[in-house]
C-alpha cells in the first residue's frame, strides 16, 4: 500500500494516514510541514518514508519505532539540527539522506544504522565525524559535500565496503593514510577543496584503479 502526498500544500499530515497501518510507502515531501506526529511510529509496515523538502526542525522519538524501514528515509532540505537517539534502532535501513539541513554536529544516531549502504549528508555545517562512523560496515557510498570538515577520523579506514567518498567543497587540511587500505574504494572526490596538499599516498590509490577527482 502506497500513499503519495507529494506537493499537496498540506498544513499537517492527513488524518487518513493513521487509519492505514498497512502502508509501506509514505511520501510527504514538499509540503512545508513543520511537525510529524509521534503516531508515525505506529506505521509498522513502512519500508520507505519521504519527509524531504519541508520545514521540520525536529523529529519525534517515535520514528525510531519503524524498525521495518529498509528502503529509503529522506529527510533532506529541512531545518533539522539533531536527530532523535531512537533512530539508531533503524538497523535495516539501506539509504538515508540528511542533506541540506542545519547539522553543526554529525548526528551520532546515524552510526547505529548498521544496514546503511548509502548515506548522503551534504550541505550541512559539521566539522568532524565521530570515530563510530566506522560502525557502518556495509556502507558503499558516503557523500559529505559542502560541510566544514578539516579531516576524517582514522577509523574511516575500517569501512571496507566503501566504494565512493565525496568530500567536495570541504576545508580539508589532512586525510588519514588509512584510506589507502580501503580495498573497494574506486572514487575519491576532492574537487573544490582548495586547502589540502595532496599526500603522496594518493598515487597508490590511483595506481590500483581508484579515480581521484581534484
Amino acid at each position: 500500500m502506497d500513499l503519495n502526498y507529494w506537493k499537496k500544500h498540506l498544513a499537517q499530515v492527513p488524518a487518513e494516514v493513521w487509519a492505514r497501518p498497512d502502508v509501506e510507502t509514505l511520501v510527504l515531501a514538499d509540503n512545508d510541514l513543520r511537525e510529524i506526529p509521534a503516531a508515525v511510529g505506529q506505521l509498522q509496515r513502512l519500508r520507505m518514508l519521504d519527509l524531504g523538502h519541508n520545514s521540520l526542525t525536529e523529529l519525534p522519538e517515535g520514528l525510531g519505532e519503524l524498525t521495518g524501514l529498509r528502503d529509503f528515509l529522506y529527510l533532506h532540505d529541512n531545518h533539522l539540527s539533531r536527530l532523535p537517539d531512537s533512530l539508531s534502532r533503524l538497523k535495516a535501513l539501506r539509504y538515508l539522506n540528511i542533506s541540506e539541513n542545519a547539522f553543526h554536529e554529525f548526528p551520532v544516531a546515524v552510526c547505529g544504522m548498521s544496514g546503511l549502504i548509502e548515506l548522503r549528508a551534504t550541505d550541512n555545517q559539521f566539522s568532524t565525524l565521530p570515530d563510530s562512523i566506522a560502525d557502518l560496515t556495509r556502507l558503499r557510498e558516503l557523500h559529505l559535500r559542502n560541510n566544514k570538515l578539516e579531516s576524517l577520523p582514522k577509523s574511516t579506514g575500517d569501512m571496507t565496503e566503501l566504494r565512493q567518498l565525496d568530500l567536495r567543497g570541504n576545508p580539508l587540511r589532512a586525510l588519514p593514510r588509512e584510506l589507502v587500505g580501503l580495498p573497494k574504494l574506486d572514487k575519491l572526490d576532492l574537487r573544490w577543496v582548495t586547502t589540502l596538499e595532496l599526500p603522496p599516498w594518493i598515487e597508490q590509490l590511483e595506481a590500483r584503479g581508484c579515480a581521484v577527482y581534484r
